[in-house]
């Protein structure tokens, strides 16, 4: 495993990173693995020298935090041996003040996920998405003194549009507050729209890039006609991003290129994103033993200037997706 300096940060990160989704509660997420299920992939994670994981508040409505935090404590003998990041801004219930990125909220949060956790901080506090009621001088004043207060180490964001994230920086740098040193964003092969500003925008300002969804929801992972997986089959998030889109010019340049390399898609697919220079550590999820392996082997897999253009050729614009705005704007 390779390690790397989030962004300009002095804090070291692994090259692949293990989200933690599909881990928690069957009953709240269908393709959940409970913790006794989640430990051999997490244990083959660390095994391998993963030492960056990533949860949220919101999955499995907070036990993918308790799963994340037992397993890390089990299977490190020092907290500091791992970098450990979750986030706070989607809505957790219907009740007023339970989402979003208030001042009361935010503290609310990070109080609770350190309480699933099982520890007195977080190295890496993320905004889910931008909160389009809350003031940007609120946010980041809020999210300077959860860190002033020790409870995180870092602040990152997800998913929003670039002027957004400049503005959130701008005010940052404008008051004195703890800016921004990593970007969460949707960016895979299938879906490259970053590469217009928001990358650029990071490259420029020192910020590390930890794409969510490096293998498009699995669609990367196999023929386009393949058999649906389990998780498949209940995600609708799927569906939401991709299920308008033709995607199989994109996904069939995988199966060939992998096909030729007699590696599996997902290494390919993997590799082709820490081929990219403004990529620090992609998010990659599992639900098998399999995934976790070729996480780490595609960490490992080099691609020629051929095949890289092969993989590239059928892309086409998309729309955004996976953008939340704060004019309102929604996108899956």
């Amino acid at each position: 495993m390779d390690y790397t300096r989030l962004g300009n940060s002095g804090l070291t990160v692994s090259r692949v990173c293990l989200g933690m989704m599909s881990f928690g509660d069957p009953a709240r997420s269908a393709w959940a693995l409970r913790e006794p299920e989640a430990e051999p992939l997490v244990r083959a994670a660390v095994e391998g020298g993963v030492t960056f994981f990533d949860t949220a508040n919101v999955y499995s409505t907070g036990a993918s935090e308790v799963v994340t935090g037992r397993l890390l404590r089990k299977l490190f003998a020092r907290r500091s041996d791992y970098v450990l990041a979750t986030k706070v801004g989607l809505p957790m219930s219907d009740r007023p003040n339970d989402g979003g990125l208030s001042r009361k909220h935010v503290f609310d949060s990070v109080d609770a996920s350190l309480r699933r956790l099982g520890t007195d901080h977080v190295d890496l506090f993320q905004i889910h998405r931008l909160d389009p009621h809350t003031p940007v001088e609120e946010v980041m004043a809020t999210l300077h003194d959860v860190v002033r207060s020790g409870k995180a180490r870092y602040i990152g964001a997800s998913s929003m549009a670039a002027w957004e994230f400049a503005k959130l920086q701008h005010t940052a740098e404008r008051h004195g507050f703890t800016a921004f040193v990593s970007m969460q964003n949707h960016y895979n092969l299938a879906y490259r729209e970053e590469e217009r500003e928001m990358l650029p925008l990071c490259a420029d300002q020192g910020v590390g890039v930890i794409p969510w969804s490096p293998l498009a929801r699995g669609l990367l992972a196999r023929p386009f006609d393949a058999e649906t997986t389990t998780r498949a089959q209940n995600d609708f998030g799927l569906t939401l991003r991709y299920g308008n889109v033709d995607m199989k010019p994109v996904v069939d340049a995988v199966t060939t290129v992998a096909a030729a390399r007699g590696l599996p898609q997902a290494q390919i697919a993997l590799a082709w994103l820490l081929h990219q220079a403004d990529v620090t550590a992609p998010i990659v999820g599992a639900t098998r033993l399999g995934h976790v392996t070729d996480a780490l082997a595609g960490a490992g897999v080099s691609l020629d200037d051929d095949e890289l253009a092969a993989l590239e050729a059928p892309y086409r614009p998309l729309p955004p997706i996976g953008v939340e705005t704060r004019q309102g704007r929604r996108n899956a």
